[in-house]
């Protein structure tokens, strides 16, 4: 059979009718008609009760720990009846700061249970960075690991709103009236079989009550506290598998039902948990569908591979960097990475050259990327398979309960092809900014998300993201998008990494310059990239410089590259 037997907007159709899984209906919510998942949970709630099934299996995996289900549901029962004796009520903020350790999902189901709003924030933060999400999100309760208290504990006086701090695997005596040994609650993992099976919190959760407060990147000014809803949220999780499943209705075969997996579907976590994507696309959909959470202390390339042989893992990815360090590391033939079933990544661009790498060293991993933002809940578009590999350098097609639009400046929608402003609307859209009206407006129009990446879509709705707004350089009147000269040096064979600036310039107001990492065992030189990208793009969009670092380059937690800590490889004070 050719490919594809059916359209997009035909597989659409057919995987949304009445009856099927991913049926979806039409309902208002804050006066604006929305196309939700028909079949999704109400609540975060119910994506815990749900676990419950699994049981004895296996959810999360950290070193040589290991946690069942039941486990992590004894422990989450129990801190979250401890969040009510300590006053935790309905739309309380409660602050989860740490590693990828077991704690975390505990914390953030517990205050869920509790009808909380749950505030991941990043483990990457400074004190200050930490104290003033605390004190914008007036957090009275914190559950922390012991690195994020050493760095929050000069800030906490200024902190008089948080009245708990919980802190999990403190290897010091805990002092002060504000700390508690989170394992005075819950004890250590290996003990959480122990514990009593206590009721869920008698709390009334409806599907538009506040559920999280996820923090922007702030690469720009302190970051915004995205105010999301249980339904934001659980739309998410109900569309995590949604483009994999499409990919079975495109090529007019039925799509595999659970029950017939012979074994269980496994991830090697490679991002935070903290971001949009580890909470919302890979913890939680894993707790709902019975997954095996395979965590790092800190991301090492050959310990992942280790870890993918070890426990088995069918699913990998994180930002694109990771899948580039797989692929391209020296020992990588000498782990069994058999098990993978998918390659998917998101948060920063990703060379076409990858999907072909992906499918060249491991044919049996199906690629996979998506858009999203914090601002979306995370996934937004999907993209996998063949579909990937007939496209790369898209993004995919939004899903049936989202809208996107390409705007010019005025918010009118262009025509096709055309490039302008990302705006999406759907119901995982997310409220606004938590406390910041007026940046809510500037931002959230008549409920659609203005991204301000700029982008452009094809006759069929598949994306292509062009560049981020502030990104986009101008060069003696010329636009220059930087992710296109990124991926110009992405297809040179050498280049494992590449991040485009601009330099200011006397008379042409900016020019381009770009800073790459090789390829391990590779060589290439700043002359040879620049006649590479001079062989594809226009010459006022070839780098004046490029400068070749060992390490990769920086990045924030989200995966994004940090354009400011770029700039300091060039002298630019002549």
């Amino acid at each position: 059979m050719s490919w594809p037997a059916m359209s997009i907007e035909q597989a659409h159709a057919a995987m949304t009718a009445p009856g099927s899984p991913y049926e979806t209906t039409e309902i208002t919510i804050d006066g604006r008609r929305q196309t939700i998942w028909k079949n999704a949970p109400p609540t975060m709630r119910e994506i815990f009760l749900a676990s419950r099934v699994h049981g004895e299996k296996i959810f999360l995996v950290y070193e040589d720990e290991r946690v069942s289900f039941d486990q992590f549901a004894r422990a989450t029962l129990t801190l979250a009846h401890a969040l009510q004796a300590d006053g935790v009520s309905k739309g309380d903020r409660v602050v989860i700061a740490m590693r990828n350790l077991p704690e975390w999902p505990v914390g953030l189901f517990a205050a869920w249970l509790v009808g909380a709003i749950a505030v991941p924030l990043n483990a990457w933060w400074t004190g200050p960075e930490l104290e003033y999400a605390l004190r914008d999100c007036g957090a009275t309760v914190a559950i922390v690991d012991a690195e994020r208290l050493d760095r929050m504990a000069p800030v906490l006086p200024q902190c008089p709103q948080l009245k708990r701090v919980y802190v999990s695997r403190s290897p010091q005596p805990l002092e002060g009236p504000q700390l508690v040994s989170l394992e005075s609650v819950i004890g250590p993992s290996a003990s959480w079989g122990n514990l009593a099976d206590r009721p869920v919190p008698a709390v009334v959760l409806e599907p538009e009550d506040d559920a999280t407060i996820l923090y922007t990147s702030g690469t720009t000014g302190n970051p915004k506290g995205a105010l999301g809803t249980h339904r934001n949220a659980v739309t998410t999780v109900a569309t995590t598998a949604f483009s994999t499943h499409r990919n079975f209705v495109r090529a007019g075969q039925p799509i595999p039902k659970p029950e017939d997996r012979k074994v269980q579907v496994s991830f090697l976590v490679g991002i935070p948990f903290f971001h949009v994507t580890g909470c919302l696309c890979i913890v939680c959909p894993a707790l709902l569908g019975g997954g095996k959470l395979v965590a790092m202390h800190r991301w090492e390339t050959e310990r992942a591979m280790a870890l993918i042989e070890r426990e088995r893992c069918t699913h990998t990815g994180g930002v694109p960097t990771l899948a580039w360090q797989i692929l391209e590391h020296p020992a990588r033939t000498q782990y069994d990475l058999s098990s993978l079933e998918s390659m998917a990544y998101g948060g920063a661009p990703a060379a076409a050259e990858l999907v072909r790498r992906i499918d060249e060293i491991m044919p049996a991993a199906s690629p996979g990327i998506g858009w999203g933002m914090t601002e979306t809940s995370a996934t937004f578009s999907g993209h996998s398979g063949e579909d990937y590999r007939r496209r790369p350098d898209s993004s995919g097609p939004a899903l049936p309960v989202g809208k996107m639009k390409i705007a010019g400046d005025d918010g009118i929608e262009l025509a096709r092809g055309e490039v302008g402003e990302l705006w999406a609307y759907g119901p995982n859209v997310v409220k606004g900014y938590w406390g910041k009206p007026q940046a809510t407006a500037e931002t959230f129009v008549e409920g659609w998300v203005r991204t301000g990446d700029l982008a452009r879509m094809d006759d069929e709705g598949f994306l292509y993201i062009v560049d981020r707004k502030k990104d986009m350089l101008i060069r003696g009147g010329e636009n220059i998008y930087c992710v296109e000269v990124e991926s110009a040096l992405y297809e040179h064979p050498a280049v494992m990494d590449a991040g485009v600036i601009g330099l200011p310039h006397k008379t042409l107001g900016e020019e381009p310059a770009a800073v790459v990492t090789l390829k391990a065992g590779m060589q290439a030189s700043e002359e040879e990239l620049r006649a590479f990208v001079r062989s594809r793009l226009a010459a006022f969009k070839v780098p004046v410089r490029i400068v070749m670092l060992e390490d990769t380059l920086p990045r924030n937690a989200n995966g994004k590259i940090l354009k400011k800590a770029l700039r300091p490889y060039f002298d630019t004070s002549s």
